[in-house]
């Protein structure tokens, strides 16, 4: 089995790059890419430390990406990126931009959370989390530590998610400049859960990744916790139509989302090493 979507504490996960390592060769993984939001400083701690010999591992990212303006679709695609020479200058560049963005966004939460009458500040929700990359997750948790909300899911219903009283809107780069910069890195780029998205028509999908490809998409993540058979049968479908590679993983954040275990999901989730070995094969080796 591998796992090719997994948060450290570099982002938004709760056990950082060390730890996610020991524990995806002790439950027998055979390959792993740690894919923070926006940031490749996980990848770094990973690659400066000794790799278990029964474990391969791939270089990641996630990047948040607006759609075109010819793509009607709810909310942002994820683009996730492997392989990617985390020290590339462009990639670098792009990356600071939205995590900065995601730097100013968090004060602007808790100023519209205050005004709802909920007592709490941002120093709170650092000291609760440690030493990460802060964003809407994290004051979910806070949230529901208070008791301002049962779970970090209402949390986002209630409070945090699109359209609701806290939310507050974040910079994000275009697709086309996602892309290129994944690529531009060496890297291949990966469209995250896209049985997630919401589309206007039943073709919405399709649409869009024959769009995505034209700017340099190169794989869809088909396996994923949240896709029903139904959907994962339909990804896979549409990833060998357009000749796409495919990927899977679990999303896995740790304690901060505790039904979603690493390599496993929520039990059943199964990736096979085989697309392991096709994605490597797509990476472009970097000077």
């Amino acid at each position: 089995m591998i796992d090719l979507h997994i948060h450290s504490t570099a982002s938004d996960g709760t056990l950082d790059p060390h730890e996610i390592i020991a524990q995806a060769a002790a439950l027998g993984l055979q390959a792993i890419a740690i894919t923070d939001h926006d940031s490749v400083e996980g990848v770094k701690r990973a690659l400066r430390q000794a790799m278990p010999p029964s474990l391969k591992f791939l270089s990641g990212v996630e990047i948040s990406a607006a759609p075109p303006a010819s793509i009607r679709v709810g909310g942002s695609f994820h683009i996730l990126g492997y392989g990617i020479d985390p020290q590339d200058p462009t990639l670098r560049d792009s990356l600071r931009v939205l995590r900065k963005s995601r730097e100013n966004r968090n004060p602007a939460i808790i100023a519209k959370l205050n005004r709802l009458g909920i007592d709490i500040t941002l120093d709170e929700v650092s000291a609760a989390v440690g030493e990460c990359q802060l964003g809407r997750p994290h004051i979910a948790r806070v949230l529901v530590q208070k008791g301002a909300a049962a779970s970090i899911d209402e949390a986002f219903g209630r409070f945090l998610g699109g359209g609701k009283p806290a939310y507050v809107d974040k910079q994000r780069i275009g697709c086309r400049e996602a892309l290129q910069s994944i690529r531009d890195a060496g890297g291949v780029p990966v469209l995250a859960h896209p049985g997630l998205l919401t589309f206007e028509t039943p073709s919405g999908l399709a649409n869009a990744v024959t769009r995505l490809m034209d700017m340099g998409l190169m794989g869809l993540e088909v396996f994923y916790p949240e896709h029903t058979p139904a959907l994962t049968a339909a990804c896979c479908q549409l990833a060998r139509q357009h000749g796409l590679l495919m990927t899977g993983g679990t999303d896995f954040h740790g304690a901060l989302n505790p039904e979603i275990r690493l390599g496993v999901g929520r039990g059943d989730l199964n990736v096979p090493f085989a697309l392991y070995e096709a994605l490597v094969r797509r990476v472009r080796p970097t000077a």
